[in-house]
């Protein structure tokens, strides 16, 4: 097979899970909330189980106005959500989905890429705030800003740990180096690395960027129509890209209970939408936090148990 057309069938693959991926996560978030809150409203929609719940939802958005304030910055204002959802599709280009370079461009240093990536959200949480040209927009971005940038610390530590353990970057390689012991092991590192990434996609309870109450809807507060559908797709591929990280790095991948490497990309799957139910399951149990206990969590909690547990691996690994 031509190196072109390889390169054309795994881009299209990751951009068609890009699409879809999101939209069954959206779907399940109506269906499991309806189910735990007792909500009638999502069940209704085209008949069985209110299975046009979401295409309901994009008419919707489609329908409505497309306003941009008169005072905002247009450029910068229509361009956030394009940069908020542009670091989740080149994150996926490097998660394995499988064994064999089952993968959209494998990379050596591929932890090291998605990591860097990640980071960039909070650009697009602070274009959208100052591009609004509204103060709760404004707060909204200061405290978004503030929490991604404390996070990303926890986040690098607890991946920094798995990738010591196993002796590489590759993600590929860490699922290869993964035993199930490691369940023990980097326990604690899984636990610091996925509260730390739901802050990071601020997802409930750590959505204080976009506090309704307080701040009508944070940095988020002038957008409408299809602009603010982007930002909740970009919330939905923050999900994916979570649960997908948390799988490869701790739950080793593709290895499951069978030793057949066919049935490798199902593991992943069914791994992924375990750990995206577990998101969904947090939002609708769990009040969201004040901004001071949000940042005490952080730097008095997830901090030092990712130091104590990289102490931990570096101890073992030189054991070893």
């Amino acid at each position: 097979m031509p190196t072109w057309l390889e390169l054309v069938i795994r881009v299209g693959g990751v951009l068609v899970a890009f699409l879809t991926l999101p939209l069954v996560v959206g779907q399940a978030e109506h269906k499991v909330m309806a189910h735990m809150q007792g909500r009638l409203g999502p069940m209704y929609a085209g008949g069985f189980h209110g299975w046009a719940q979401l295409v309901a939802d994009g008419i919707k958005f489609v329908q409505k106005e497309d306003v941009t304030p008169r005072e905002a910055d247009r450029a910068v204002f229509r361009l956030a959500p394009v940069v908020a959802l542009v670091p989740y599709l080149l994150v996926l280009l490097v998660i394995p989905l499988g064994p064999d370079d089952l993968v959209g461009q494998p990379l050596d240093i591929g932890l090291f890429f998605v990591l860097a990536v990640v980071g960039v959200g909070v650009v697009a949480v602070l274009m959208s705030a100052w591009a609004s040209a509204n103060k709760y927009s404004l707060l909204g971005g200061l405290r978004g800003a503030a929490q991604l940038l404390g996070y990303e610390l926890p986040l690098v530590l607890a991946a920094a740990s798995v990738a010591m353990a196993a002796g590489t970057l590759s993600l590929g390689g860490i699922v290869e180096a993964w035993r199930p012991w490691w369940l023990l092991w980097q326990a604690p590192a899984m636990i610091v690395f996925f509260v730390a990434g739901l802050a990071e996609i601020r997802r409930p309870p750590f959505d204080m960027p976009i506090a309704d109450s307080e701040l009508v809807f944070g940095y988020l507060t002038e957008y409408t129509g299809l602009r603010f559908a982007f930002f909740l797709l970009a919330e939905y591929v923050g999900i994916v890209v979570i649960a997908a990280l948390t799988t490869v790095l701790f739950l080793g991948g593709w290895q499951g209970p069978f030793a057949d490497a066919q049935l490798g990309w199902l593991w992943t799957l069914v791994k992924v939408f375990a750990v995206s139910f577990v998101i969904i399951w947090l939002r609708v149990s769990y009040p969201r936090l004040r901004e001071d206990q949000l940042q005490r969590l952080c730097w008095l909690v997830l901090v030092p148990v990712a130091l104590a547990q990289l102490v931990l691996t570096a101890a073992v690994r030189l054991a070893l």
